[in-house]
């Protein structure tokens, strides 16, 4: 099962996290959580890394919906979307929302992860 969504940009890490994140509201996603990998294993680990950055992506209907359907849902909950550079171009991958109902087996959480998909792929989109 292929569990990402992943377009390719032709522009700099700083501008497509600006752009990811205006493209994720205007489809009812705000940013829960943001971790900054790079500059989390600097400074745990010393370790350098290209830029890669994980956004924890929420639409607050759908995530009630999921919720409700199955609570242990919420242990696949945010939407996780990752922005990362990748030679001369910038990644931005989303988990694919059918990964929850794959791994649950709830047909009930189908509906929801098919409007989730079709927000994070509308979304995608226009950064395209």
């Amino acid at each position: 099962m292929n569990y990402d969504r992943t377009v390719r940009l032709d522009r700099d890490f700083a501008t497509a996290v600006a752009d990811v994140r205006e493209a994720l509201s205007a489809q009812g996603f705000g940013i829960l959580t943001e971790i900054d990998v790079t500059a989390t294993l600097k400074a745990k680990l010393d370790h350098d890394m290209e830029p890669y950055l994980i956004l924890g992506a929420c639409n607050p209907p759908l995530a009630r919906r999921a919720l409700d359907a199955d609570r242990t849902i919420g242990l696949l909950l945010p939407c996780n979307v990752v922005v990362r550079q990748d030679g001369d171009h910038t990644l931005v991958q989303a988990l694919d929302p059918q990964t929850m109902v794959a791994l649950t087996g709830l047909e009930d959480l189908k509906p929801v992860a098919d409007e989730a998909a079709a927000r994070l792929d509308a979304a995608l989109a226009t950064l395209a």
